[in-house]
């Protein structure tokens, strides 16, 4: 990764923390301990994050695919 991907990202991820963290307060759920924090970030990730990221990569391979079957 270069130093210029490495910084979009943790522009990226730290927009992404925020817009979670402040569904999480909304909905009320625990953050009072590591373990809530813990607890709040993987089910938001699991809801919202890792769909998302299972559709982008399979419709890469997918292509990738195409692409070496009409070569």
């Amino acid at each position: 990764m270069t130093p210029e991907q490495r910084e979009q990202m943790q522009y990226h991820v730290s927009g992404l923390a925020q817009i979670l963290y402040d569904d999480a307060e909304a909905k009320g759920m625990n953050m009072a301990s590591m373990g809530e924090i813990e607890q709040a970030v993987r089910t938001q990730l699991q809801t919202h994050v890792s769909p998302k990221l299972g559709i982008f990569l399979s419709k890469l391979v997918s292509a990738q695919m195409m692409e070496k079957r009409e070569s």
